[in-house]
């Protein structure tokens, strides 16, 4: 189907028949609710995601300040441990003094009793210096101890943690390979496969699924999708966001539950997530969310673009279960 100029789009919206006026008021604020759920949901997914990521890198960060700390400690235990034996070499001089001055006649005795209280003194002071570094020599061995235990464990969580972002990343990276080899036939502008944040994006352009102002799939779009239900049958570790975009053209009248682009969005959305389900997606994992013309991929400057932006994206996520339990587990370790 060739893109319309932007009047002959008008003008077909306002040809295109209204939809069953029966549609009651409260179905309308059903979709408006679950709008709302659906961008709670997907925000609490990416906040999660970008949780795991900072998480990672403040292990990572810790774990570095962790060596530096413990490599400040290990010299300076060296050089207590020096100092130690410095201490011992000084204590050995004056013991020998001490016992020289001993085998002194009275005389001499009595002449070198200043120096003999000077060296007293001095031994005194020698010992406890020695006490107080054998001490603290047994601290910092202790410290080192300590640390290099926590230093451990924190190297076995940051390993956790990157285990399993690969694992996500495999997952993701054999996602993508899935679909794409699935929706092979539809390459092109009409169908694009990606990667990006983490997740797989399957865009699917206004003219492959609807006519214009519609919210029925056309033929072609349902064997897209109804290929894409088959491939999500076998993952069923994976999260699926269907999210409807509209360029920025607006209703020129309400055409029954229609009564401007969010409702256009949402219930496109509903229509491929309905889709899914019919083809054996379960329906707890699919979530349908309108975005309007508010997320847009390209200007809605030519009649080019806004075809751009008259788009569906189903969005997949491999769920996260084993990454947010090494975070819960780090979490609640660095609490206590």
């Amino acid at each position: 189907m060739k893109n319309f100029p932007t009047t002959l789009a008008l003008f077909a919206l306002l040809a295109a028949p209204a939809l069953p006026g029966c549609v009651a008021s409260k179905k309308y604020d059903d979709l408006r609710a679950r709008q709302s759920a659906t961008e709670q949901a997907k925000n609490e997914a990416e906040r999660l995601n970008r949780q795991a990521t900072t998480e990672l890198k403040k292990a990572s960060d810790e774990l570095v300040q962790l060596r530096l700390q413990n490599r400040r400690l290990t010299d300076d235990s060296t050089e207590t441990g020096r100092n130690l034996e410095r201490t011992r070499q000084l204590y050995n001089q004056l013991t020998d003094s001490y016992d020289r001055l001993l085998k002194n006649s009275d005389r001499a005795m009595a002449n070198k009793t200043t120096d003999y209280n000077k060296v007293s003194q001095d031994l005194a002071r020698r010992e406890a210096e020695l006490g107080e570094l054998d001490q603290n020599l047994r601290k910092s061995r202790a410290d080192i101890d300590r640390l290099n235990q926590d230093l451990t464990a924190r190297e076995a969580k940051l390993g956790e943690l990157q285990k399993a972002l690969a694992e996500k990343d495999r997952a993701v990276d054999a996602l993508k390979a899935s679909v794409s080899n699935a929706l092979r036939g539809f390459k092109g502008t009409d169908l694009q496969v990606e990667m990006r944040n983490g997740k797989v994006y399957v865009s699917l352009s206004e003219q492959l699924l609807f006519k214009s102002g519609s919210t029925r799939v056309d033929p072609k779009g349902q064997e897209a999708l109804k290929q894409l239900a088959a491939v999500l049958q076998q993952q069923p570790d994976v999260n699926v966001v269907v999210e409807g975009h509209t360029d920025n053209v607006p209703f020129s009248r309400a055409a029954g539950a229609m009564q401007d682009n969010w409702d256009l969005s949402v219930l496109r959305a509903t229509e491929i997530a309905r889709l899914l389900t019919t083809g054996g997606v379960a329906p707890e994992r699919v979530t349908a969310s309108g975005r309007s013309q508010y997320v847009p991929v390209a200007p809605n400057s030519s009649p080019e673009n806004k075809a751009l932006n008259r788009r569906t994206e189903i969005i997949l996520t491999p769920k996260l279960n084993e990454l947010f339990k090494i975070l819960d587990s780090n979490s609640a370790s660095q609490g206590k």
